[in-house]
């Protein structure tokens, strides 16, 4: 993690187009032998901090009250995750607002962003799946997500990968009417007509 951050750090202050692999290596006190052999690019690099914010997610999901039903879990797990100061500082949300404009400009850095967000659906599926009639978690996924538990995923992650990119592309404080929390919650509630019971066996 801290390779990521130092790649991170450099991004945001200096650019993308301006920072090597080899600055990378030097800010995180390693050699450049050593970045390379746990990433196969500069843009690779800071895959942990979005995989972080992913995880955070995921396990939001997984923990929310065990008497909420999909969609209110959802909407639990974006409060806790994507409002400031609940385990992530607003400093962190601006450095957050970088690096996923970045991905807009930069193909190699959009496919990092784009990879994270693929797996972090296929995790969202596996504790959808595991989730009892009524919304109730299991302690482990009884059984491989179908097509229909992995649709609700890419629904529910797309909701909030939009809510992410759309404040990441303003000014807008991440607090407030405009910020990702509220912007994400605003998605998902316009999936009110969405058959999450028929996609997780509720």
């Amino acid at each position: 993690m801290e390779i990521a951050r130092a790649a991170a750090a450099l991004f945001v202050r200096q650019g993308l187009r301006a920072t090597r692999a080899e600055d990378i290596a030097q800010a995180a006190g390693i050699a450049p032998r050593t970045f390379y052999r746990y990433f196969a690019t500069k843009e690779e690099a800071v895959a942990p901090l979005y995989a972080a914010g992913a995880q955070r997610w995921i396990e939001a999901v997984r923990t929310a009250p065990a008497d909420l039903p999909v969609p209110q879990a959802l909407e639990h797990a974006v409060r806790h995750t994507l409002t400031p100061g609940l385990g992530v500082s607003a400093a962190s949300w601006e450095w957050l607002r970088t690096l996923v404009r970045l991905a807009d400009t930069s193909p190699a850095l959009r496919k990092v962003w784009a990879e994270v967000c693929q797996a972090s659906e296929g995790a969202l599926a596996e504790i959808l799946a595991a989730r009892e009639s009524g919304g109730r978690p299991a302690p482990e996924p009884r059984r491989t997500p179908g097509p229909e538990l992995r649709f609700a995923a890419a629904v529910a992650g797309a909701a909030v990968r939009v809510a992410v990119e759309s404040w990441s592309a303003t000014t807008d404080r991440p607090t407030g009417p405009e910020g990702p929390a509220t912007l994400a919650v605003r998605n998902l509630r316009a999936l009110r007509n969405f058959e999450w019971g028929d996609a997780v066996g509720a």
